[in-house]
């Protein structure tokens, strides 16, 4: 028996990364998705939903979302039967396996057994897109590496069933998540594929914030085509998929940070209730305090700023100390905030992290420190706890780098140190 679940297409298979700090942000993120009506997602999200709670301990709920999800799968395809639902059901045996119920376990494995057979891959060394789809949306989830999979996995997909405009949407989306550039426009064939999957799905407009903002790179005016958008995207249910989100970015960088702020202020005032909303405003205010470096910015607006990151904070638990950064950086940015700053910080400094979450408050922390606290010394001692931590990512680079400009510029009297250290510094 564990070799045939062993051998299941389901979560429980699929490597994912199951660091409890990952999974409760995930967690969170779906929930932030929707689950408005005509979602076609919606049974993914809770065969997803199922194995995050499963991982984090909450079992009951995982059968529920399980049970959801094959309901959903259901009311989607309208067909109590089909190969949409292998997946869901080696979700469940997998489950009951884990409660040490053998026989339910082994029910499930025969559902998957009879559903292959009755509906088999179109390509025999292939697997069903079905599972294509459901496995790169999935994966799309769990960081670049994984959606440069999942972008494969939707290619092969929508080959064999090209009638499912949002697999091969889906996969547009994830080529600009794995080769855009926050600075450079697309390759031309990539911004050609764009176009196209927009023409095609002209309802999703994250995609067509997405697709604007990959036209901004290249020159183009989109000012006014990001105002008729956002027309659309307020009238739309609040959600990640909603695009309001890549618009209020899209606004951010090619239209007016205020514009953004106005934008994301509209929003929230038409669901006052929406965390999702209230965290898309915090954003823009943020981004308006940390972009303001010559000018003082009017303290109202910092005001605003902290007052919506303290009010996003409990709202999103495990997403907090990414939030409690943030919400230090404004404070020192505020007239009379640079003690509130500092108080966070020590605050965190205190607090128990997984290594990923260390790294990225070092590295804050040695930028505040410079920048802030005028304390040169004591910043580099952060860049290199920083840097000394193997992992990597942003915060990681940003430290060696930072290392490595007063190890060339030979100002600091620790620059030896400083090159002794870069060089024993281990991948």
């Amino acid at each position: 028996m564990e070799a045939k679940l062993g051998a299941l297409q389901c979560h429980f298979t699929w490597d994912l990364d199951s660091s409890k700090s990952k999974l409760f942000r995930l967690r969170d993120m779906l929930e932030d998705i929707g689950t408005e009506e005509g979602n076609s997602w919606l049974g993914h999200i809770y065969n997803l939903q199922g194995y995050i709670h499963y991982q984090l301990g909450f079992t009951d709920d995982a059968r529920c979302f399980f049970s959801r999800a094959a309901e959903a799968l259901r009311q989607i395809r309208k067909s109590d039967k089909g190969p949409w639902l292998v997946v869901n059901y080696g979700n469940l045996a997998w489950w009951h396996y884990q409660q040490r119920e053998q026989a339910d376990s082994q029910s499930y494995l025969s559902k998957v057994d009879t559903l292959l057979k009755e509906y088999p891959s179109p390509s025999e060394d292939e697997l069903h897109p079905e599972i294509y789809a459901e496995k790169a949306w999935t994966l799309m989830n769990f960081g670049r590496d994984k959606t440069l999979l999942a972008a494969d996995y939707f290619q092969k997909a929508f080959k064999m069933q090209p009638d499912m405009l949002e697999w091969h949407t889906s996969h547009v989306i994830a080529l600009v998540n794995v080769y855009g550039h926050p600075d450079q426009p697309l390759e031309e064939n990539i911004l050609e594929k764009m176009k196209i999957a927009k023409e095609n799905d002209p309802d999703n407009l994250y995609l067509a914030a997405l697709y604007l903002q990959q036209c901004a790179k290249t020159g183009r005016n989109i000012k006014d085509e990001a105002r008729e958008l956002a027309e659309k995207v307020l009238k739309k249910p609040p959600s990640s998929y909603s695009g309001i989100r890549p618009l209020l970015m899209l606004y951010r960088m090619y239209v007016s940070e205020d514009e953004a702020i106005d934008l994301a202020e509209e929003a929230l005032t038409r669901h006052p209730d929406e965390r999702l909303l209230k965290w898309c405003a915090a954003n823009c205010y943020k981004w308006r305090v940390y972009s303001h470096k010559d000018n003082p910015l009017e303290q109202e607006k910092i005001d605003r700023a902290i007052s919506l990151h303290k009010e996003v904070i409990p709202l999103y638990p495990h997403s907090a100390f990414e939030i409690k950064i943030a919400l230090a950086n404004i404070h020192a940015k505020s007239n009379h905030g640079q003690a509130e700053a500092d108080q966070i910080y020590k605050k965190l400094l205190e607090s128990d992290l997984e290594p990923a979450g260390k790294q990225m408050l070092y590295n804050c922390y040695a930028n505040h420190l410079y920048f802030i606290r005028n304390d040169s010394y004591t910043s580099i001692e952060y860049n290199m706890k920083a840097a000394d931590i193997p992992h990597q990512s942003h915060y990681r680079k940003s430290s060696i780098r930072e290392l490595t400009k007063i190890k060339e510029r030979r100002s600091h009297y620790r620059w030896r140190e400083i090159e002794e250290f870069l060089a024993n510094l281990q991948d």
